[in-house]
C-alpha cells in the first residue's frame, strides 16, 4: 500500500497552488537532540506541511500545521514519547517541510501528499486510534459496498473518510445484505441472466447468501445486468443521504427480535443500527455540503499569496491568485467568467477534478461557520475583491 521502495527527493507539484512553487526545506541529524535543535533554529512559525524520513530516506509520515515550528517541536516532548508522535520520531532521521500561505492550503496539500505517497504511518501504523476508512461502491462487473484506506480509482461512488473500521465493516455488511449486493471476491465468476452463452448450464451459487435471500445472485444467472444496476442505483441513493430504508428495516427487525425475546439477535441488530445511524448522519452532512457549497472562497496568505478557491458542489474545483489591484483583477477576469458558467451548472457527485476534497471542505466550514463570510458567488467577484484584499488572516 505504501511506497517502501521509493526514495524520497521532493513532495512534487501542487495543482492547487496558483503561485510559484514553494521550496522544500530539509534538516537531518543522527541524534534526537540535534534534530530538535535544528527545528528550533530553522523552522518558521507559519502554516505548512511536513514529512518524516527514515534512515533509508523513505517518507514515512506526512502532517500539516498552522504553525510548523510548534507542531514539530511537540514531537520531542517527553509526554509524547509513548504516543504516535514519539513512535514516528523514533523511526525518523530527517524532517522536511514546505510552507503554505494558509491553514486551508496546508490541509489540501496534506491530503494530496498522503494520496500521492501513502506513507506507512499515515495509513497503517496508528496505535490506539480509530483508523479512517472510505466507503466505496464499485468494482465491475457487479458493484458492491467495500471499505478502502484511501479513495480508489474507477468506482461508482466513494465517500469519507469515516472513523472506526470495525463499526464501518458492520455497516458495509448490513448494506450489502439490504440492497442484495454481492460481497464475494472478484475471482468469483459472474453470470447474468441476459448474458449470452453457448450452453444453458445451471450455475451454482458461490456462497449461502443467494440461498438465504440476501444476495441477488449475479454468480448464478438469477439477475440481469439491468436488474443488478437498479440495486446499485438504490445503494447510491443511500450514499446521497436520501434513502433511510436500511435504517428503518434494521430498526424494525431489532424491535421484532426483542418482542420475540430473541435478545442475542436484537443485540446484534442494535449494533448494526448504531453503525448505520452514524454513517447516515455523516452522509447527510456531506450531502448538505454538496447541495449548498458552490461559491468562491477567498483565503488570504500570511505572505501575501492569497488564493481564491472555486468550491463547486462541495468540492474544490479550481484555484486562482487572489486579485489585489485592478491589474491583477483584469488578468483574472477571463477565468472568473469561466467559473461563473461552471457554477451555474449543477455538478453530480465525483465529477469534479478533486472529488476527494468534499469531506475536507464540509468539515472545514462545519468547524467554523464564520469562514463562510469570506465566500461569494463568481458574479460578485468584481464587488468583493477590493474589500477582501485589505483583510488580514483571521
Amino acid at each position: 500500500m505504501w511506497h517502501d521502495d521509493e526514495t524520497f527527493s521532493e513532495f512534487g507539484s501542487d495543482p492547487l497552488n496558483p503561485h510559484p512553487p514553494r521550496s522544500l526545506e530539509r534538516i537531518a541529524a543522527a541524534k534526537r537532540e540535534h534534530l530538535r535543535a535544528a527545528v528550533r533554529e530553522n523552522c518558521p512559525r507559519v502554516p505548512g506541511v511536513y514529512g518524516m524520513l527514515d534512515r533509508e530516506n523513505r517518507l514515512i509520515y506526512v502532517g500539516k500545521s498552522k504553525s510548523l515550528r510548534s507542531r514539530l517541536l511537540s514531537y520531542f516532548l517527553p509526554a509524547n514519547a509513548a504516543e504516535k508522535a514519539g513512535k514516528i520520531l523514533e523511526n525518523a532521521r530527517a524532517i522536511v517541510w514546505e510552507t503554505q500561505p494558509s491553514e486551508f492550503a496546508a490541509l489540501l496539500r496534506e491530503q494530496q501528499l498522503i494520496r500521492r505517497w501513502t506513507p506507512r504511518w499515515n495509513v497503517q501504523e496508528m496505535p490506539r486510534r480509530q483508523r479512517p476508512v472510505y466507503l466505496c461502491l464499485g468494482r465491475a462487473p457487479a458493484a458492491y459496498f467495500f471499505l478502502s484506506r484511501l479513495p480508489p480509482e474507477g468506482v461508482v461512488a466513494c465517500e469519507g473518510p469515516f472513523r472506526g473500521a470495525g463499526r464501518m465493516s458492520r455497516a458495509v455488511e448490513t448494506l450489502n445484505k439490504f440492497f442484495r449486493l454481492r460481497d464475494c471476491s472478484n475471482t468469483q465468476t459472474f453470470y447474468f441472466s441476459d448474458q449470452l452463452s453457448l450452453f444453458d448450464l445451471g450455475q451454482r451459487p458461490g456462497c449461502l447468501r443467494y440461498e438465504i435471500g440476501t444476495c441477488s445472485g449475479p454468480c448464478t444467472g438469477a439477475v440481469s445486468h439491468a436488474g443488478y444496476e437498479l440495486q446499485v442505483n438504490a445503494a447510491r441513493s443511500f450514499l446521497d443521504g436520501f434513502n433511510d430504508e436500511p435504517l428503518v428495516a434494521t430498526r424494525e427487525s431489532m424491535e421484532q427480535a426483542a418482542a420475540a425475546m430473541c435478545y442475542e439477535r436484537a443485540a446484534r441488530l442494535r449494533d448494526d443500527l448504531r453503525g448505520l445511524e452514524y454513517l447516515y448522519r455523516q452522509l447527510g452532512l456531506l450531502a448538505d455540503a454538496r447541495r449548498q457549497y458552490t461559491f468562491i472562497y477567498s483565503v488570504p496568505g500570511y505572505d501575501g499569496c492569497g488564493v481564491w478557491y472555486l468550491i463547486r458542489g462541495g468540492e474544490v474545483s479550481d484555484v486562482a491568485r487572489a486579485p489585489t489591484c485592478p491589474t491583477t483583477y483584469a488578468a483574472a477576469r477571463s477565468g472568473l467568467q469561466r467559473w461563473r458558467k461552471e457554477a451555474a451548472i449543477e455538478q453530480q457527485r465525483g465529477h469534479g477534478p478533486y472529488p476527494h476534497t468534499l469531506s475536507l471542505v464540509a468539515a472545514w466550514f462545519r468547524k467554523d461557520r464564520s469562514r463562510l463570510e469570506r465566500t461569494f458567488q463568481p458574479s460578485e467577484a468584481g464587488r468583493r475583491y477590493r474589500r477582501l484584499a485589505r483583510q488580514t488572516v483571521a
